[in-house]
């Protein structure tokens, strides 16, 4: 009987242990599970899309993205405030679906756009290498005004800051450098493209004056010195052919005529040598002064004055000469033409008291032509 009962009760026990074993395991299956797939996913997602600077190239969705991501958070947050029964994390597995989908989105969409601004930004780069390239070629000797001359220094500097960023895929950043690169190239070369075509609306003066000179060389047989100031030279004729060519140096403000005393201009016009100095008579060495101001110069600063374009007590100005010292490689000078002083002993010797001088701007017509 005794071990009947024990048989009984061991047979009870482990029934029992089985059944709360059982009813453990369905307590169990019945407790709502956090969806953390889901939120894992969302998490990956938002990180991947990141680092493909999602949050720079797709930024609205990748916003959206962190936005339902924090939503799930929070919602999962809640739920487990509450009894574990009572749980209910849909909210959370929607919120962090909708969050891993927004961030794959962004994801790609940060690839293909970053793609199509490498794209641009190296062709931008190029272009505005080619201005500057051109500007450089065109401009090279152009006297800039302070302003245009910073804004081009500007505009370098920020176009080496834009490849810079390029080089390190920071394409937002180099987009924005070259944005202001493109700006200031651009109209300092606008800028000085106007006042440059304003300056050779002369070209047909510039010309007859060329033409007269080479003819009467030609007709009198002797020498004329031609000085094309948009080039630099200063070429020598001889019977109406071209003997010599030298590389001239000008006043520090040559574009355009001169018009009074310390603009430093150098004047255009037809003149004539009417003095040579050398030695103690002169600073450089050697000199050929012409007859600056002549009559056509003198007509011109009486009308300006008249008209109010100059002061009543402007000063004309004198003593422009082609003289030695050169060869600095800039334009330097208060007015006067300089050549190197071997080449101003060719020019020295073969001038005389009368030799014809003509400055022009140009001898081609830059404008009109395909260049331009």
């Amino acid at each position: 009987m005794g071990k009947h009962l024990t048989r009984i009760i061991i047979i009870v026990f482990f029934a029992g242990f089985i059944i709360s074993i059982v009813v453990l395991f369905l307590l169990i299956q019945f407790v709502p599970k956090p969806p953390v797939r889901e939120v894992e996913r969302a998490r990956v997602a938002i990180s991947l899309a990141r680092r493909s600077e999602a949050d720079t190239y797709s930024k609205k969705l990748f916003t959206e993205a962190t936005i339902s991501y924090d939503s799930a958070m929070v919602n999962w947050q809640n739920e487990n405030k509450r009894f574990l029964y009572f749980r209910d994390y849909e909210k959370v597995a929607t919120y962090a679906r909708l969050s891993a989908k927004k961030a794959e989105l962004s994801e790609n969409n940060s690839i293909n756009s970053s793609s199509e601004l490498k794209i641009r930004i190296s062709a931008k780069i190029d272009s505005l290498n080619n201005l500057i390239a051109e500007i450089n070629e065109l401009f090279s000797n152009y006297p800039f005004t302070f302003e245009i001359r910073d804004r081009i220094s500007k505009g370098k500097f920020y176009l080496k800051e834009a490849e810079i960023a390029y080089s390190y895929e920071k394409y937002l950043q180099a987009s924005l450098k070259l944005g202001d690169s493109e700006y200031l190239l651009t109209e300092a070369y606008k800028n000085t493209n106007e006042n440059l075509k304003i300056y050779f609306r002369s070209f047909s003066i510039w010309k007859n004056w060329i033409d007269k000179a080479l003819n009467d060389s030609k007709k009198q047989m002797n020498y004329s010195i031609i000085i094309d100031k948009f080039s630099r030279k200063c070429f020598i004729y001889l019977n109406g052919i071209k003997k010599y060519e030298f590389d001239a140096e000008l006043g520090t403000n040559w574009i355009g005529d001169k018009r009074v005393k310390g603009d430093k201009a150098t004047p255009e016009g037809m003149y004539k040598v009417i003095k040579k100095n050398e030695g103690k008579m002169t600073g450089y060495y050697k000199a050929l002064i012409f007859d600056y101001p002549n009559d056509e110069d003198k007509r011109k600063f009486i009308s300006e004055i008249e008209h109010g374009s100059l002061p009543s007590t402007a000063d004309i100005g004198s003593m422009i000469e082609i003289h030695g010292n050169g060869g600095k490689g800039i334009d330097w000078t208060d007015g006067c033409i300089a050549l190197t002083d071997k080449d101003m002993d060719t020019v020295y010797k073969i001038a005389e008291i009368g030799t014809p001088v003509t400055i022009v701007g140009s001898m081609v017509d830059l404008i009109s032509s395909e260049k331009r």
